[in-house]
């Protein structure tokens, strides 16, 4: 039997309540298809662990980590804490040392799901946005001078390289070309004419090795407006790091609330592992209280399915998140229901159950 180690980090806020139904989904399916199994460790880092030691992990936890298959976190971050301590010292801390340079975040509208667009039909919002995530305009490079005086200045830079550049770019165009789908390249390299301009010269570039892969290219501005105005015409989209984080938030807003927003950070080498992740944030305003969605969570595990070669799992997972919709009577507050976090746990394995059966 294949034994996966995975590393658990429910980290803050909400993280601990979604994490949990997460873990209880992934031994439920280990349980269920009895070919595999996974080892789970779990680790106490997050603002909590920052507040008692003045770290937000141990020093040696990127060693502690690169042992595991896969890294499954819950959220980072409380008003108590500084924002870019709890960031850099953790989320991008373990992105970097494990080179997961390719952000994953579908932005699908789900069956059953809200969207607040007019006139949308469910196939029009079906994008997968490939991030860059190792550097671009969150590398941490930068300057801050004269500080405290009135000539005060401050300089974040955004690096780009050449190697950084191309295989995300590259990334992307073997996914577009193994699903049959367009990729769109987004950029400002009309205003950004160092960074942008070396990045849209690699896209084109790299275009000439993929001459059946359809390709477009457009400014984050016009990108914005089309995501709202025509979310059809997305299917595959590249994009630097910055201009992903911002876009992939507007693509939850279309497609359900970030409530169903998930993410993965990818080494496609496997090389390090790789990490999984709902993307809402701690929300530290419903902490505690056994209400915030899970759903984004399981979304998380069937993106690990999918990583781990588990595909069929991955896809059960979205059919059990898409029937919990299209049913509304097990959805949590955030999505006009009143069941609690367990309870739509409790109901997602079962629905697990059932499609599992129906299968054999």
């Amino acid at each position: 039997m294949k034994k996966y180690k995975i590393a658990a980090i429910a980290g803050d806020g909400i993280g601990p309540e979604v994490v949990g139904e997460g873990l209880k989904m992934m031994r439920h399916i280990a349980e269920l298809d009895g070919t595999f199994s996974f080892e789970i460790t779990e680790f106490p880092w997050g603002c909590d662990y920052y507040l008692e030691t003045g770290r937000m992990m141990p020093e040696d936890g990127i060693k502690t980590l690169s042992g595991f298959d896969a890294i499954f976190l819950g959220a980072v971050g409380r008003p108590d804490v500084p924002d870019h301590i709890s960031l850099w010292d953790l989320l991008l801390r373990i992105r970097k040392s494990f080179d997961q340079y390719v952000n994953l975040r579908p932005v699908k509208l789900l069956k059953g799901a809200p969207c607040p667009l007019k006139d949308v039909k469910r196939g029009d919002i079906d994008m997968l946005f490939v991030r860059e995530n190792s550097e671009g305009e969150y590398a941490g490079s930068g300057s801050w001078l004269f500080k405290g005086k009135p000539n005060e200045v401050v300089i974040q830079d955004g690096v780009f390289s050449r190697v950084g550049c191309e295989r995300v770019i590259r990334y992307a165009f073997e996914l577009a070309r193994k699903y049959g789908k367009k990729l769109t390249s987004i950029s400002k390299g009309n205003a950004l004419n160092y960074s942008m301009v070396f990045w849209d010269q690699i896209f084109n570039e790299i275009k000439e090795e993929y001459p059946d892969v359809q390709t477009e290219s457009l400014l984050v501005d016009a990108a914005s407006m089309f995501m709202v105005r025509q979310p059809e015409r997305f299917q595959v989209v590249v994009t630097s790091n910055l201009f992903g984080d911002i876009l992939t938030d507007l693509g939850a807003a279309i497609s359900g609330g970030m409530g169903l927003a998930a993410g993965a950070n990818i080494n496609p080498e496997r090389k390090y592992p790789s990490m999984f992740e709902p993307i809402h944030g701690s929300a530290p305003d419903i902490a505690g209280k056994n209400i915030a969605n899970p759903l984004a969570t399981f979304w998380s595990v069937s993106q690990m399915m999918d990583h781990l070669g588990y595909e069929e799992w991955g896809k059960l997972i979205i059919d059990v998140i898409e029937e919990l919709l299209s049913e509304r009577g097990m959805l949590t507050p955030d999505l006009g229901g009143s069941a609690t976090t367990t309870e739509v746990g409790k109901a997602a394995l079962e629905k697990l159950d059932q499609k599992f059966l129906s299968k054999r």
